[in-house]
């Protein structure tokens, strides 16, 4: 009997014991799971953010190299040009007598001459010389042949003639060295107000020889003649080059920006 209460004394010692250890156990291995998973979601939230980071790094490399790249092939440029270009010193000087006002503004194409004659008002809208592909390729082909089509440059030009009606007489005109062609002419009616498909007369070249000769007289008699297109083509070179420098250099310093 005393064996048997001895027994049972023993049994409730051990056991609860055994509960609390394999209780721990558990409780440990638990936390040791929850370790590990703490760990590899650590771990791929970092890879997840150092993925972006380094595209954003090979993005931005990739874009100074390609803007640092730019900014060389402008300077070369630029330096070819300055170095290419004929000079035109003194061109921008307005020769004695010319007969129009001009109006120039630096980043436009097109310069505007102006002029009163007697009752009329003159306006020459002049744009920036049109260069020929035959000279390209004449440039390309003059080491294979001899001889080569010299076309000249031409200059584009607008000439308006308004009177106290406001009707005005317009020309398309392109301008050769020593000369001039008419391309076209027509009747405008004031504050641009047309009647649709009006009618502009025929082509000019489809006109009687006479009238074609009397029409190159009347622009003469206005200024539009030998000395005036003569400066006009020099004066329009030498804007076409520094609109081209300034062009490079905006380019450039936008991109430097």
């Amino acid at each position: 009997m005393a064996f048997n209460s001895l027994l049972r004394r023993a049994s409730s010692t051990v056991l609860p014991l055994a509960i609390r250890t394999l209780g721990s156990s558990k409780a440990f291995h638990g936390v040791a799971v929850s370790t590990v998973q703490k760990g590899n979601l650590s771990r791929d939230l970092i890879r997840r953010s150092f993925v972006p980071f380094l595209r954003f790094s090979t993005e931005s490399s990739s874009k100074r190299s390609a803007d640092e790249k730019l900014v060389q092939v402008l300077e070369s440029e630029l330096q070819c040009a300055e170095e290419t270009e004929p000079g035109h010193d003194g061109v921008e000087e307005i020769p004695a007598g010319f007969p129009f006002k001009i109006q120039d503004n630096p980043g436009e194409r097109t310069v505007l001459l102006t002029r009163e004659f007697e009752d009329e008002t003159i306006k020459v809208e002049v744009d920036i010389p049109h260069v020929s592909m035959d000279d390209e390729e004449d440039d390309n082909d003059a080491n294979d042949e001899n001889e080569s089509n010299d076309e000249p440059n031409s200059i584009p030009l607008v000439v308006s003639i308004s009177k106290g009606s406001g009707q005005l007489m317009e020309f398309g005109v392109t301008a050769f060295a020593d000369e001039f062609t008419i391309d076209s002419l027509s009747i405008k009616q004031p504050d641009g107000t047309e009647e649709q498909l009006a009618y502009e007369g025929p082509d000019f070249s489809d006109l009687d020889e006479n009238l074609q000769k009397a029409f190159h007289k009347y622009l003469e008699v206005r200024g539009i003649n030998r000395s005036t297109i003569n400066f006009l083509q020099e004066y329009m070179i030498a804007k076409d080059s520094k609109e081209y420098m300034n062009w490079l250099k905006n380019l450039k310093k936008f991109v430097e920006h």
